[in-house]
């Protein structure tokens, strides 16, 4: 693991910043009119024992959409599920109407998203936010929807966070933002992370790494705590930076490609 290192940005393709008055006319400009109207709706935006959706932040979902579609991300995993998965799978249509002709190197799942969530509640809210997506766009990107309960667990002696059950998928590109802290079973030496205090801590990723191809982002929503735990136990070349100003956290693998298939991936994520 690199320590934070602006040279993230030769590889990754930041968004631009926008003033509010600019993100509201991004969204206006792509016909999704509602996520502003439910933007200004009287709920919180992040209330961490909030039991109702959040509004969404656009700002924040602007951002999720530029780096998926400017460094042209093929396979997403979101880690949790709500504006984001809209935004996710949004920008994954995009990207298939424009370049599917172009992918000339082995790749399963190419512009595909895979949702992981362990609040039913949420996934079904999600689910049918996609739905109605799909009919009104008629959209042909595949999205996978998955329900997994989360247990506390150990990763190289410290305490963490793990789902039970993994979608199939090798993703280039990462969006962690679950799980509930508030929805995990069991304890480890009587710790739980149910507790306002305590704070996400999961380890997925640490435990996916070496199936990870050269290329692949990781982008985190908020969760410092998370994020540093993830940057103290990578074992592999990535690239780091902390976007203190949106609360984010971006990881890059730099690593050198694995064959043919993988150098073709990576020149098509720069041409």
């Amino acid at each position: 693991m690199n320590p934070e290192n602006s040279s993230i940005e030769k590889y990754v393709k930041f968004p631009l910043d926008l003033s509010t008055k600019q993100t509201k006319e991004f969204f206006k400009e792509n016909n999704l009119d509602y996520l502003i109207e439910s933007s200004n709706k009287n709920i919180p935006s992040y209330d961490l024992i909030s039991s109702e959706p959040y509004k969404p932040d656009l700002l924040d979902l602007y951002r999720i959409y530029q780096f998926v579609t400017l460094n042209k991300r093929l396979t997403i995993m979101e880690f949790g599920s709500g504006w984001s998965t809209l935004i996710l799978y949004y920008g994954i249509n995009e990207l298939k109407r424009k370049y599917e002709k172009e992918i000339n190197f082995r790749r399963s799942n190419p512009f595909e998203l895979f949702v992981l969530e362990n609040e039913k509640k949420y996934l079904n809210i999600t689910k049918k936010r996609i739905n109605n997506f799909i009919n009104e766009r008629n959209s042909s990107c595949k999205v996978n929807f998955f329900f997994s309960n989360v247990n506390m667990t150990t990763y190289n002696g410290k305490i963490a966070t793990e789902y039970e059950n993994l979608p199939l998928c090798n993703p280039d590109f990462i969006y962690l933002d679950g799980p509930d802290q508030f929805n995990v079973q069991k304890k480890v030496n009587n710790i739980n992370t149910n507790h306002i205090d305590m704070m996400p801590m999961s380890c997925d990723i640490l435990k996916l790494e070496y199936f990870y191809t050269p290329g692949t982002i990781i982008l985190v929503d908020g969760r410092s705590a998370n994020s540093k735990f993830l940057k103290d136990n990578l074992k592999r070349n990535w690239l780091y930076k902390n976007l203190d100003k949106y609360d984010q956290h971006i990881f890059y693998l730099n690593d050198p490609p694995l064959g043919e298939h993988n150098l073709k991936q990576l020149q098509f994520y720069r041409s």
